[in-house]
Parts: C-alpha cells; sequence; structure tokens
C-alpha cells in the first residue's frame, strides 16, 4: 500500500478576485491558470488556490505561512513591490520570533496574513 502523499494546497478566500490576483502577481507569483472564480497560483516549488469567496469575516481569519530562506530579502522584494501603496495592505517588519522564526506579516487586498519567514537557531 503506498500512503504517500504529493502536496496539500490551501483554498485562499479572495473578496475581489480581479484584486487579488493583480496583488499575487505584484508580488512575483505567477497564475498559470485562472477561471471566474479559482486560480492556481504558484511561487518557485510553492503554490496555492486563489478562490473568489467572498464571506469577510473568513478572509479576515485565514491565515497562510511561508517558509523562505532569506525572509530579510523577501521583505524588501514585498516593500520594492509597494504592495502597501497599491493595494493598502499593511506590512509588517522582520522580526525574531520565539518559536526559532525570523518573520513578517503581510496582509492581502481580502484581510488574509500571511507570515513570511524563515528558520533560525532557536535562543
Amino acid at each position: 500500500m503506498d500512503l504517500s502523499t504529493v502536496e496539500i494546497k490551501a483554498f485562499v478566500p479572495a473578496l475581489d478576485f480581479e484584486r487579488s490576483k493583480q496583488f499575487y502577481v505584484a508580488l512575483g507569483f505567477e497564475i498559470p491558470w485562472s477561471d471566474g472564480e479559482l486560480a492556481y497560483v504558484r511561487h518557485s516549488h510553492a503554490s496555492f488556490l486563489l478562490q473568489a469567496f467572498g464571506e469577510p469575516a473568513f478572509a479576515r481569519n485565514f491565515q497562510m505561512h511561508m517558509l523562505v530562506d532569506n525572509v530579510d530579502d523577501w521583505h524588501a522584494h514585498v516593500l520594492a513591490a509597494r504592495v502597501a501603496e497599491r493595494f493598502g495592505v499593511a506590512v509588517g517588519p522582520p522580526q525574531n520570533q520565539p518559536w526559532a522564526m525570523r518573520d513578517f506579516t503581510l496582509f492581502d487586498p481580502s484581510g488574509v496574513l500571511w507570515r513570511i519567514a524563515q528558520n533560525v537557531p532557536p535562543r
């Protein structure tokens, strides 16, 4: 019996589907496939499904975590993409966390909270 898993994808809610797609493209994600309600979004080897889902309370309580090699480079990239100004979203500063990660927060246009992080040696 083979119980290997290939991948798991989250369905990330988008209140304004087109604006959310523009946001992720501005961050450097690709959207190789999309229809009117669902988009396959990827960056490097990571991907998720962006779903047109108009439930604000759900979107504001949805979180994603993206593990990267260099969180400071990613933070600089997010700032350079000017998504805070262009999309009216919040970007937090990189911080070392007690759970042995350095991360920063980024909200997407729907209010989804992203934690972009890298592993660091435990304190």
